[in-house]
């Protein structure tokens, strides 16, 4: 059994993606520390002068500790429709844009969000259900882990029975090796060779701007998207 694990990421990138398609199970990291300026509440879209983010405010005065879970969306402003104003600005053109209609809708109208975890996760599920991922999700709170570091993700391993981690190319820097060897745990790490495909205002191939939010994929090439990200893979 393979497991991987990461933070929920505001619409993430085909990386992500791509790792919880070669897991058998694909834990959300919920109760780690937020990480202020991080893709736990942004991501990159497409412009035309480039790329800008795309921002969930918020509540983090006082608060630069609080977990993954803690976090509470800044509703002062209507940042939702801004969201939504900002996408048909870049996207509007995208051939496959009107067509994710009900897509935007649920992300941004049908509700009003409160926590951002809650968000990422339906707005994951909704991406997943699009690119035909059907690996399930398990949140780490329903784990009740204890440990950090590499210990924690060894614990996460053996209360899911997982015989195999997959570990982004990152975890290289940071993950204890000996200790996977040592619970006869395998540890593997994610190869993701990043597509080349046509983006708007995109006249050449120079022009491609990697690592955008998986969205700029799926509005540019609708249902293609799936296959042009797992030819991305290797």
């Amino acid at each position: 059994m393979i497991v991987s694990v990461h933070q929920p990421q505001y619409l993430p990138w085909l990386g992500y993606f791509d790792k919880i398609k070669k897991s058998d199970c694909f834990v959300i990291l919920d109760t780690v520390q937020y990480k202020h300026r991080e893709f736990q509440n942004r991501n990159k879209i497409r412009t035309k002068d480039g790329w800008m983010w795309l921002t969930v405010p918020v509540v983090t005065k006082g608060l630069r500790r609080q977990a993954i879970t803690e976090v509470r969306i800044d509703n002062s402003d209507d940042w939702q429709k801004g969201h939504r104003r900002s996408l048909q600005s870049c996207y509007g053109a995208a051939p496959f844009f009107d067509e994710y209609a009900q897509f935007l809708e649920d992300v941004y109208g049908a509700r009003r969000w409160e926590t951002l975890a809650a968000f990422n996760l339906a707005v994951i599920r909704l991406l997943l259900a699009e690119l035909g991922i059907g690996t399930p999700l398990c949140l780490e709170s329903a784990l009740g882990t204890t440990e950090t570091a590499t210990k924690r993700i060894i614990q996460i391993c053996g209360k899911l029975g997982a015989d195999t981690y997959l570990s982004g190319a990152g975890g290289r820097e940071y993950l204890d090796e000996k200790l996977f060897a040592a619970q006869g745990i395998r540890l593997v790490y994610q190869g993701f060779s990043h597509p080349v495909y046509q983006q708007c205002f995109m006249k050449q191939e120079a022009d491609f701007i990697p690592q955008l939010s998986v969205i700029d994929l799926i509005f540019n090439h609708g249902r293609k998207a799936r296959e042009i990200l797992w030819g991305g893979t290797r």
